[in-house]
């Protein structure tokens, strides 16, 4: 088979079937509660979900910067973890549930506002300009 570049019209991608998106909560600054162990394991969930930054303060009073990537629900607290990097270490970090204390959504939320709808929108435009070469770019972390 020999390899082909695939070029659809706008009215090719309009056709295509599009699942609803799903809305995401304004997490940015926010505290949530902690009150019972099922506040606990939605609030990771939503940091699992998040794409910024999390500020954990340990039961200990430490806090840590923190950006998860992976989570693990077990039979309990104690059996349950994250797993985090930090900007202060180059290994992967691991945090048993029934450590924390409190949980902030402190990091900017990197996805917030991107909406596939809207680079096509963008790219639709663009190409409608004559613009050659034209790629989704990320934003700047700065």
């Amino acid at each position: 088979m020999t390899a082909e570049v695939l070029k659809y019209t706008l009215e090719q991608v309009e056709a295509l079937e599009l699942a609803p998106g799903t809305e995401h909560e304004q997490l940015e600054g926010s505290v949530p509660s902690l009150a019972t162990e099922q506040d606990l394991k939605n609030a990771l969930e939503k940091a699992f979900d998040y794409r910024g930054d999390v500020t954990i303060t340990l039961k200990s009073g430490e806090k840590i910067e923190a950006y998860i990537f992976n989570r693990q629900t077990g039979a309990t607290l104690a059996d349950s973890f994250v797993q985090y990097f930090t900007p202060k270490a180059d290994d992967k970090r691991k945090l048993a549930y029934d450590q924390i204390a409190r949980l902030e959504f402190s990091g900017k939320d990197r996805a917030a506002g991107k909406h596939w709808e809207d680079w096509v929108k963008a790219y639709t435009e663009k190409k409608a300009a004559g613009e050659k070469n034209i790629a989704l770019v990320p934003d700047s972390l700065e």
